[in-house]
């Protein structure tokens, strides 16, 4: 049965993305590569996805983008900042990158443990899909490979308003709209 998907629901949809935690944000932009790419599972906890064309290891990593707290929790303005936190006022538009401070965090980059990187930005109004081979990392603009103490062969990146610019311009592979993404997961 088919239903025309109005606005509301795509609201909804994205707001939902949005509301994820960890893992489970992590799986819905693993979903969104594999159906985008045609990938298989990997059968194995070492990296996300496979390449059966090209026998390739993915690994998946994203983020969504909010606008940096403006101030501190403190006493005296816990409830001000905990209605400052929700998705209206945070969630931030690709094109205001060059407007508000943010910081996404690509982490736990095991740079030995894939072949490919589909790295990307979930903003309020768009997604930002980035590709990146295993090599290249090491030169990733803020690339560390001590993201833990004793933890050898893991680093990480930030994307933020600094350097946003250098990986639209270098790796950037598409954008989707949460309409797109809605159909693709349907």
């Amino acid at each position: 049965m088919d239903f025309i998907v109005n606005d509301a629901v795509i609201e909804e949809f994205r707001d939902g993305i949005f509301a994820l935690r960890t893992r489970r944000f992590g799986t819905v932009a693993e979903i969104m590569i594999k159906r985008l790419y045609d990938l298989d599972e990997s059968g194995s906890l070492a990296f996300d996805k496979k390449d059966r064309s090209s026998d390739q290891r993915i690994e998946v990593k994203f983020s969504t983008v909010m606008k940096e707290n403006d101030d501190k929790i403190r006493d005296d303005n816990v409830i001000d900042q905990c209605k400052k936190a929700n998705l209206a006022n945070r969630a931030m538009q690709s094109f205001e990158t060059d407007r508000y401070c943010f910081d996404c965090n690509i982490q736990q980059v095991k740079r030995k443990e894939f072949d490919v990187l589909y790295y990307g930005l979930f903003f309020a109004n768009q997604i930002e899909i980035f590709k990146m081979d295993s090599d290249e990392i090491l030169s990733c603009p803020g690339y560390s490979d001590k993201q833990h103490r004793g933890n050898e062969g893991e680093g990480q990146f930030h994307l933020n308003e600094s350097n946003i610019e250098y990986h639209r311009k270098n790796y950037l592979q598409r954008i989707l709209s949460y309409a797109e993404l809605y159909e693709l997961l349907n």
